[in-house]
């Protein structure tokens, strides 16, 4: 058996243009329906949302059959936890809160094995097929693809820097976190903070690193777009959900008006 491809990786290389959705309800029914809604990518979240081993290997198996690419946000850039989602078949990783070029360093180490890094190596995971594809160890790291999450100002300032560590593959711009670092909780369409999302994906752009971006103002995931994102998520699921509901319920005289 041979290793899969990452087509997530194949298409940040070739300069496609990857539009995605964050799948934020735990289990596998909500992943397989956003599975076949038509995205190139899904954010399996496990950072803000009650996802957790058990659920997310349930969750990329529903994902499987569908030509979406999963993408695993860890709940940290902690070394087990990388160990722990990549050994159950994640192959692209969105690592939150990625502050400095060392954090970066330490996050790459963590996605390598030895001599290269530190990921523990375990024989019979769902990762390797569980031992059907012989040369995992030696190969895993080609399909492997690793995404910063940069999301203050400081780390903004410094995103050169931590984009071009060797090993990693993109750049995602936090826009929530990025505002409220900024002195502006809660408002992502500040103009202070849009400024210094769209410098960011200049700066990435200059450099010749992918970016990255959720945002559910649409005119604004085109703008980023335009400006030179490669994988731009433009919707989470419990929004759609909450949103979906309350209009209904408007419609029949009921809700908030």
């Amino acid at each position: 058996m041979t290793l899969p491809i990452n087509t997530f990786k194949r298409a940040l290389k070739a300069g496609q243009q990857q539009v995605g959705i964050w799948n934020t309800i735990p289990g596998p029914v909500v992943t397989e329906l956003l599975a076949g809604a038509g995205f190139d990518w899904i954010v399996l979240d496990t950072e803000h949302s009650l996802t957790d081993i058990p659920d997310l290997m349930g969750m990329l198996q529903a994902v499987a059959p569908y030509a979406v690419a999963p993408v695993v946000r860890p709940q940290a850039n902690d070394t087990v936890l990388i160990k722990r989602v990549l050994d159950i078949g994640a192959q692209t990783l969105l690592l939150p809160y990625v502050q400095t070029k060392a954090e970066a360093e330490a996050a790459v180490r963590a996605m390598r094995y030895a001599p290269r890094g530190l990921r523990g190596v375990s024989g019979m995971t769902r990762a390797s097929r569980f031992g059907a594809v012989k040369d995992y160890v030696q190969r895993a790291e080609e399909e492997l693809c690793l995404i910063v999450q940069v999301e203050t100002g400081e780390a903004v300032d410094r995103i050169e820097e931590i984009a071009l560590v060797d090993g990693v593959d993109a750049v995602f711009i936090g826009p929530s976190d990025l505002a409220a670092s900024l002195g502006h909780p809660g408002n992502a369409g500040h103009p202070e903070v849009v400024a210094k999302v769209e410098e960011a994906i200049l700066r990435l752009k200059a450099v010749g690193v992918p970016s990255g971006i959720l945002t559910l103002d649409q005119a604004f995931a085109r703008r980023c777009m335009e400006l030179g994102t490669s994988f731009t998520a433009v919707g989470v699921d419990m929004a759609l959900l909450r949103n979906a509901a309350s209009g209904l319920a408007r419609g029949f005289g009921r809700g908030d008006g």
